[in-house]
């Protein structure tokens, strides 16, 4: 069973990390669809103050555009502002299939990003905090058929196989500073509390057995 975490520690770890992204805190929460990323990311925004929060399903350029939305995301914010400058990006449109209006995030004390692949490498050594969430695949399938209907059902193993591929590439679970369950069964209070995962596990981030083990390691922030 893991350990509980208060989400009110999590943000006062964010406001006492210097920012590595220019001006910016960057956080970055990551982790395969329907695991409650989302959820997680509006949580720990109500503790820091409700800051811009960017979801990757804005970024992702279709079905099939997994890797191409991270490029993306650090051309337009993270480059920007670790640049001094403002950030902003364009909207993809689902339905029409192509990109839409820009929106300007200007130079944010705080951002937080949400999202498959938003804690790819190139983005997260900007980040004061990098989350991993994952949940059990059937859970996390059950949840993306509730919240975006039968229309997501052909496309889950499309994306699924998008996810594995660049999470074994990306070891996101590996280097996490923060891994969380997201489907606990540890007594805890969702709207204050974390269930964080055990050491041996993240497998679904592409952490191999070296790699589970360096995660006992993971206690402490990453960067200074």
């Amino acid at each position: 069973m893991g350990d509980v975490l208060e989400i009110a520690a999590l943000a006062a770890r964010v406001r006492a990390a210097p920012p590595r992204c220019g001006a910016t805190r960057l956080v970055c929460i990551d982790g395969p669809s329907g695991s409650g990323k989302t959820t997680l990311a509006a949580r720990l925004a109500a503790a820091l103050g409700h800051p811009p929060v960017l979801h990757m399903d804005d970024v992702y350029p279709g079905w099939d555009g997994l890797a191409a939305s991270v490029p993306l995301l650090y051309e337009q914010v993270v480059a920007p502002l670790a640049e001094g400058g403002t950030a902003s990006y364009r909207r993809y449109d689902w339905h029409r299939g192509a990109f839409a209006e820009a929106h300007d995030l200007g130079t944010p004390e705080l951002l937080v990003v949400e999202g498959a692949g938003c804690g790819a490498r190139v983005v997260a050594e900007r980040a004061v905090l990098l989350v991993w969430i994952e949940a059990p695949r059937d859970e996390r399938f059950r949840r993306g058929i509730a919240r975006d209907g039968e229309t997501y059902r052909p496309h889950w193993e499309r994306w699924a196989r998008q996810e594995a591929e660049h999470f074994a590439a990306e070891a996101t679970a590996c280097r996490a500073d923060v891994r969380v369950d997201g489907a606990p069964s540890a007594p805890h209070d969702p709207a204050r509390e974390l269930v964080l995962l055990q050491p041996a596990t993240g497998t679904e981030g592409g952490c191999s057995p070296a790699g589970r083990d360096r995660l006992q390691a993971l206690e402490e922030p990453r960067h200074p």
